[in-house]
């Protein structure tokens, strides 16, 4: 049997762990300790490790590098109740071969432990280590967050950062794309050379061109002499080509080129010049959609996303709005750095966002400069927030439920849940949350709901929430046009009219 090792000292996580290990075959040793953890390392060298990072007597990340020393291919799948950035990334190139989040889905965690074993070269750490090793607790430019919705982004990330494929950073505007991609450079084995970024649609065709591919001396007018592109100014490092979707189609194929055989020539000049350069991309545009127009080219498409990082809207991870604030009041340029108050928080937590991180921004800084005092308050914020949030909480959109209910689907659809599934399970929580209120009596709920009993039962059977028959309620009632039978099975003959005298 193969031997895993778990290290985890939550005694409860560690016993469900060590069960799901042995219901895929496999021996299952446990470890509450970084040391213990260690010590049965080096005792028996397990197949797999699962190591949860907040241990008592050393960070988690930190035992990882341990366990890397002396194991250098060992597979290691980092457990965390902090599913943030930092975590991912230093995880990713301390070695770690997988990452996943607190509350743990067991059936991802089966997937992922057996597709671990299963490969044949589980050595990954990343090449990357070495070079950033010196700077993994420098500060950095991070997107700031722990939102489930965020979790997907952080795991690709992760992986982008320890490679040098090209990467194509997907989102919706102000979102933070170019930062992402900032992220992406500081955390890479290039993280010592040049970090250039060109925002595609505010230059016209030509001129485009020319600041990305550089031109010769006389190559157009005005062009008094030889001058590098962003492609020879990002040499050794990492391009940035933001908004890539509105790159017309000529250059389009020019750009083709570089990402291929990293080879370009200048406007106007004949030589091929080789360039050693990291591209990654960014685009709010559906890149597929515009393959399927005609307006982007299916093969630069599909090399630039050799890997992809999706980052959701801020609609989608409203949770993660006293953290963004915090830190964006507290790198505000200037002296004064407000506080956030709840009242003021509450009104930001109502916003739909549709600027996302961007327009939350602008918003602190108008509420930062109009505020005088320690705290931030209401009537501090913008006036457009506070006209639209003017409903009670909870309403609209934007709403307590709302917001909770797109943090949800957000963190639901990596998994590839289709409607029906999503709208059941929004179906049995909201038929859960009903029957106490009505004594647990399905005929009950039915009549308030303006439902057929039999139809009721029906849901309440598939969603495993059927208790003990109740009696039998005096009242006729009319029958389901639905299932065309009642409670019995047999066809429902009665009605809601009172019988002839």
């Amino acid at each position: 049997m193969t031997s895993i090792l778990i290290v985890e000292d939550e005694a409860a996580l560690a016993q469900a762990l060590a069960l799901a290990v042995q219901r895929l075959g496999h021996r299952a040793r446990t470890a509450a300790s970084a040391a213990a953890g260690l010590a049965a390392a080096a005792a028996e060298t397990p197949a797999l490790v699962l190591l949860d990072i907040g241990l008592p007597d050393q960070n988690g990340l930190d035992t990882l590098a341990a366990l890397r020393k002396h194991h250098p291919n060992l597979p290691v799948l980092v457990i965390t109740a902090h599913g943030n950035l930092q975590n991912a990334v230093l995880a990713k190139q301390r070695g770690a071969a997988a990452y996943l989040v607190k509350p743990l889905d067991l059936r991802e965690l089966e997937t992922t432990v057996q597709s671990l074993l299963q490969a044949t070269a589980a050595t990954t750490a990343p090449a990357a280590a070495a070079a950033v090793a010196n700077q993994a607790d420098d500060p950095a430019p991070l997107l700031i967050g722990s939102a489930p919705a965020m979790q997907p982004a952080f795991a690709a990330i992760a992986h982008a950062c320890a490679s040098d494929a090209p990467v194509l950073i997907a989102g919706p505007t102000g979102i933070g794309k170019s930062l992402c991609a900032r992220v992406i450079h500081l955390h890479s084995a290039r993280a010592r050379g040049p970090f250039v970024a060109l925002h595609c649609p505010s230059l016209p065709e030509a001129l485009l061109e020319a600041e990305l591919f550089g031109h010769e001396r006389g190559a157009f007018t005005g062009a008094a002499e030889t001058r590098t592109g962003h492609l020879e100014r990002a040499a050794g490092g990492t391009l940035l080509l933001d908004e890539i979707g509105d790159v017309p189609l000529a250059l389009q194929t020019k750009l083709l080129r570089v990402v291929e055989e990293r080879t370009f020539v200048r406007v106007g000049g004949r030589e091929d010049r080789r360039i050693d350069v990291r591209v990654l991309a960014a685009t709010h545009h559906d890149l597929p959609q515009r393959v399927r127009e005609g307006r982007f080219r299916e093969d630069l498409y599909y090399r630039l996303r050799v890997l992809e990082v999706r980052l959701p809207p801020l609609a989608a991870r409203l949770e993660d709005l006293p953290a963004l604030c915090s830190y964006l009041l507290a790198n505000r340029s200037g002296a004064h750095r407000p506080q956030l108050s709840a009242e003021a928080l509450a009104v930001l937590q109502r916003h739909t966002w549709p600027g996302n991180v961007r327009e939350l921004r602008n918003a602190l800084e108008h509420a930062a400069a109009v505020c005088s005092g320690p705290l931030l308050l209401e009537h501090h914020l913008p006036a457009e927030l506070r006209t639209a949030a003017a409903g009670p909480a909870g309403q609209g959109p934007a709403g307590g439920l709302g917001a909770a209910l797109r943090s949800w689907v957000a963190a639901q659809l990596p998994s590839g849940s289709d409607y029906e599934t999503l709208h059941g399970q929004v179906e049995a929580e909201l038929l859960a949350a009903l029957l106490p209120h009505f004594g647990g009596r399905p005929t009950l709920l039915a009549r308030q709901l303006g439902m057929h009993r039999a139809t009721l039962r029906k849901k309440l059977r598939a969603y495993g929430l059927a208790s003990a028959p109740e009696p039998e309620a005096p009242e006729p009632e009319a029958p389901d046009p639905d299932s065309g039978e009642a409670d019995g099975g047999e066809p429902d003959r009665r009605t809601d009219q009172p019988s002839p005298p």
